[in-house]
């Protein structure tokens, strides 16, 4: 039975896992390379991320450097920086590519707030899925008996405590992320 509740924990850790990754990808007051690692880039008809083109490197707070090992792929990052939602324009200096990441404006920052607010929320969403179902597996432990009440209620509770277990952390990743958006 407690098979059902580790599962659970196990399922949700991944929720909270996935929303710091999504986390980390929102741009805050400093530059970072996993603001660009993960921008997707057509390379010859295959679509890969840029860490897998380039060496990456923060020079200084505010700037980003992309050196790719095939100069030939240049424009095509250029391009989806662009088109990302990272807010800076690229610009190239020989083989390397810059990124300065002008300050965020006030407007820009409650946006960042907004969309990780979003974020926290999809992930609350996913917990409570995961609960609903780990909930109907014990009714149907119950349906099919060879199970007491007491034991229903204790799994029922466990599962409870998990999924507010998991919430909080979220809550907590969400508050984190605010300060560091909002810190000038």
């Amino acid at each position: 039975m407690n098979e059902l509740i580790k599962d659970a924990d196990k399922r949700m850790k991944k929720s909270t896992d996935v929303l710091k990754t999504e986390f980390h990808g929102l741009r805050t007051g400093r530059a970072s390379t996993i603001l660009v690692e993960d921008i997707k880039v057509d390379y010859y008809g295959t679509i890969t991320p840029i860490k897998q083109l380039a060496q990456i490197s923060v020079p200084e707070a505010t700037q980003i450097a992309i050196q790719p090992w095939d100069i030939s792929v240049v424009p095509n990052i250029e391009k989806a920086i662009r088109n990302s939602d990272l807010g800076a324009q690229p610009q190239t200096d020989g083989n390397v590519i810059r990124i300065n990441l002008p300050p965020l404006t006030e407007e820009r920052r409650k946006e960042m707030v907004k969309k990780a607010g979003k974020m926290a929320e999809q992930a609350r969403i996913a917990i409570r899925n995961i609960r609903h179902e780990i909930m109907k597996d014990i009714d149907n432990l119950k349906k099919e008996g060879g199970i007491s009440e007491d034991e229903i209620k204790k799994l029922k509770d466990e599962l409870q405590k998990t999924t507010d277990k998991h919430i909080k952390q979220i809550d907590e990743l969400l508050k984190k992320k605010e300060e560091e958006i909002l810190t000038v």
